[in-house]
């Protein structure tokens, strides 16, 4: 059994679900992205910034030899009282680095560090298990807290710590779980010891496999399943809804089409087993189309979000818009114009610049059509309150904006190519099949709002020659976003014979 090594990562891991130890050793190829990804990155800027927390503090710096941060932490707890960050302990083959240790003279305060802005099951498991190892060692271990983003705080110059984090102590938790962590500990060992690499364990699929954080290995779980399944019904089907109905041996859409289901998955189910004419109901369509006024701003924002605010005035993971993309219809049969903004990367008064440009690309009082008013609403309510000096002209703006989601949210016009999807990006290629500049796949660079989000951060640092190519992936990339939308409006016309 001493030969499976745990760290606290890999004890959360297996938290979630022992097989995905296994797949870690003997499959990682087949892990499939996840968006989980950005939840390290932020975890790290902000593991990074929580160090000084505490004032001054002893760093202990990762090594691929675990000795030597162990014999580092050896060395750094002999000067109490002080405070270590990355502390390296090691029991019987489990193994943790503490984000913050205080290091008193009658004891020990643990503060694992979270990028979250709640505390979640699986952070006080996190923190269990470095209690568990600290305390097995002979440590007395006083306290144990989770720090976590206070997403409430709003900065005004100079980063104050103390605001940006909450600090929660789960010491007596901690404590009461201890034995569960030791029963854990033991499960995982006999669990790896007992699956060899030729050896392949078998688990039920389940809620645990998006719980606490979407699996990477869903794709290779479910391999097996046919397609379309329950786990391909959108529409706002709730996870839990669908395993119990995979649990009842019933996740084709042949098991499911007499089931008693809500009418939206029935309908989309209906329509991939009988091969639909698509449905369009002409008069809602008409009224969304007769209340549009010239000109016409199809207009769409791209964002991004960071755990640590850089900028005065800011939230923890406030939406910043950073590009707009901006096509403009003057007048019926007017030819389509044009407009677009992309923040430089080292400008701290993007925002301003961004609603300045936005303002003065949309002059009169036209329609300001989007596809998914929320968002772009909730942008533009932020701005206004930011931005005092600009929120009569942000607001007109606001007044005008005509939503393009509802009639395929409400299933208006529905095509089993939309499968159950009201998303822009299953719609366009549905109303359009064969025009291979309307597909997302196709673009060169970014390809969805995520990377939108990641390339322009990643912007920092790169050469002149790198950002112009990343800045035109991002440019091309938006201005398909209201392209689509331009597209979307002329085949609603098309099918209601609307001018």
């Amino acid at each position: 059994m001493d030969n499976v090594h745990l760290s606290k990562s890999k004890y959360c891991r297996a938290k979630q679900c022992n097989k995905i130890l296994w797949m870690d050793k003997y499959k990682p190829e087949e892990k499939e992205a996840t968006g989980n990804e950005n939840v390290l990155k932020n975890g790290t800027e902000v593991g990074e910034i929580a160090k000084g927390l505490f004032g001054k503090h002893t760093n202990i710096e990762y090594n691929t030899d675990l000795t030597k941060m162990l014999s580092d932490t050896e060395t750094a707890l002999k000067d109490a009282p002080n405070v270590i960050t990355e502390a390296s302990f090691k029991y019987d083959n489990n193994f943790c680095s503490v984000d913050i240790l205080i290091n008193a003279n009658d004891g020990i305060e643990i503060y694992e560090v979270k990028s979250s802005t709640e505390i979640k099951d699986i952070y006080i498991d996190d923190a269990s298990y470095q209690y568990y190892v600290l305390s097995s060692l002979g440590y007395n271990v006083k306290k144990v807290s989770i720090v976590y983003i206070n997403n409430q705080y709003v900065r005004h110059g100079n980063l104050e710590l103390n605001k940006l984090f909450n600090i929660e102590d789960i010491t007596e938790i901690a404590i009461n779980k201890q034995p569960e962590i030791h029963n854990k500990i033991k499960e995982i060992k006999e669990y790896m010891n007992g699956h060899d690499k030729d050896n392949e364990p078998e688990e039920l699929i389940g809620m645990q496999c998006f719980n606490p954080y979407a699996c990477e290995y869903w794709e290779y779980c479910t391999k097996n399943l046919p397609k379309p399944n329950v786990f391909d019904i959108r529409g706002g089907m709730h996870t839990d809804k669908k395993f119990e109905k995979y649990y009842e041996g019933k996740y084709t859409f042949q098991d499911l089409q007499y089931e008693n289901l809500n009418e939206r998955y029935l309908e989309q189910i209906d329509f991939e087993l009988n091969n639909r004419e698509p449905k369009i109901e002409v008069e809602p369509i008409k009224k969304l189309l007769e209340s549009l006024k010239y000109p016409l701003y199809f207009i769409d924002f791209e964002t991004f979000q960071l755990a640590v605010p850089e900028y005065d005035g800011t939230r923890p993971y406030q939406q910043l818009p950073f590009q707009y993309s901006l096509h403009i219809v003057e007048k019926e049969g007017a030819p389509l114009q044009h407009k677009e903004f992309l923040a430089e990367i080292d400008d701290g008064d993007f925002l301003r610049h961004f609603a300045e440009s936005m303002i003065h690309d949309i002059p009169e009082n036209g329609s300001v059509i989007v596809y998914n008013q929320n968002f772009e609403h909730s942008r533009i309510n932020e701005l206004a309150r930011m931005l005092p000096d600009l929120e009569e002209e942000l607001m007109r703006i606001n007044s005008n904006m005509v939503d393009f989601l509802p009639p395929f949210k409400q299933r208006q016009y529905y095509m089993k190519e939309m499968k159950g999807s009201a998303s822009i990006k299953q719609v366009l290629p549905a109303l359009y099949p064969n025009e291979q500049d309307l597909d997302y796949h196709n673009l060169p660079v970014v390809h969805n709002g995520s990377e939108a989000s990641e390339t322009f951060l990643s912007l920092r640092g790169k050469s002149k020659d790198e950002q112009k190519e990343l800045r035109k992936g991002l440019l091309v990339y938006c201005k398909l976003d209201t392209y689509a939308m331009v597209k979307i409006w002329e085949k609603l016309k098309e099918v209601t014979n609307t001018k």
